[in-house]
């Protein structure tokens, strides 16, 4: 098993992508700590995968005071810790016209404050296990949509922690890495989409320059990429950040007519 006896929280770990990893993680010989806000779902996932390989805590990462919180029990949970997933991030929608000083705190508070002081609080941790920390991120961190200004600007400030971390913690060989995920099916993706207006098939029926091997990834391909990560097998690479998508984002010209 590739992480056999690692410890390794992962945020926002109760849906999506992150209760793949979580899944996958455990799958491959790991405990896992869950978080999220959603008690009976974070209970539901710790059941599923076994007394003794699973704990969650609940709480709200844009509180300022809970990623110390959440660093203590995370620690507490298994004794130690090896890895650290910074999965968690909100992604409501707002363009300039409607992002407010309140929204952009919020998103900056969640998306990027939250896993700069979960770092700052577990480092003691990795610095012992010399573990790693895999930044969950998107590739509108290179730019974004217009709909999703404040998301993309604390995705781009991920990008720049991740390797700004990496250069800092590299001498204590605590290793920080980042994944920039593309367009994903999760189910919270499938219902933005139909309050959008498309209809229930639509995942059956996508434009070929934005899905060209004509299917979207799954939270389960994230998964897999991610255990690489958290593992001794990508030692001893730091500070890289790496795209999850089905085309090149530099240069590229998609095709519309498909």
């Amino acid at each position: 098993m590739r992480l056999q006896d690692k410890n390794i929280l992962v945020t926002g770990s109760t849906t999506g992508i992150g209760a793949s990893m979580a899944r996958r993680f455990v799958a491959e010989g790991a405990n896992v700590i869950l978080h999220g806000r959603d008690a009976d779902r974070g209970e539901k996932l710790c059941a599923e995968l076994g007394q003794g390989r699973a704990v969650f805590v609940q709480g709200d990462l844009a509180q300022a005071e809970f990623p110390a919180q959440l660093a203590e029990a995370a620690v507490a949970a298994f004794g130690t810790l090896d890895a650290l997933v910074n999965n968690a991030a909100l992604t409501t929608r707002a363009r300039i016209q409607e992002t407010d000083v309140a929204f952009f705190d919020r998103m900056v508070a969640v998306n990027l404050r939250a896993p700069m002081m979960l770092i700052r609080a577990l480092l003691p941790a990795l610095e012992a296990s010399k573990g790693s920390v895999l930044n969950v991120g998107s590739i509108l961190a290179h730019c974004g949509q217009a709909n999703l200004l404040a998301y993309s600007v604390t995705k781009g400030g991920l990008m720049t922690m991740t390797r700004n971390l990496s250069h800092s913690l590299g001498p204590v060989q605590v290793r920080v890495n980042q994944i920039n995920v593309g367009w994903t099916l999760t189910e919270n993706e499938y219902q933005v989409k139909l309050g959008d207006g498309l209809p229930a098939d639509w995942p059956d029926h996508l434009p070929a320059y934005a899905a060209p091997f004509g299917r979207l990834l799954s939270p389960e391909d994230i998964a897999t990429a991610a255990v690489y990560w958290v593992g001794n097998e990508s030692i001893p690479v730091s500070g890289s950040v790496v795209e999850l998508e089905q085309y090149p984002l530099i240069g590229r010209i998609p095709d519309q007519e498909g």
